[in-house]
């Protein structure tokens, strides 16, 4: 099983991925291997983490307060989000 989430974060960059990973961490995921995207002008990025329960990628945007929503998903759904986002991220 793979998982998408979608959060808001008030935080610079290097801390929103600190957050996202220990919010994660809280729910129950084990983290083995993450890595965030961002472009340094832009405000949103991508979060993809190896986990003990699937792969996840979290898409970040600039919030007033700490949100996550993770959704189950098909791992061709999920290979879609990440391939989307990292196309929008680069300006392709």
């Amino acid at each position: 099983m793979a998982y998408i989430g979608f959060a808001r974060s008030p935080y610079n960059p290097s801390k929103t991925y600190e957050t996202i990973l220990e919010e994660l961490r809280r729910r129950g995921f084990e983290v083995g291997f993450s890595k965030h995207h961002w472009m340094g002008d832009a405000p949103f990025g991508l979060i993809i983490a190896e986990t003990n329960k699937g792969d996840v990628a979290i898409r970040w945007s600039l919030g007033k307060e700490f949100r996550l929503r993770l959704e189950e998903t098909e791992k061709e759904d999920y290979d879609e989000f990440v391939e989307d986002t990292l196309e929008y991220l680069s300006g392709d």
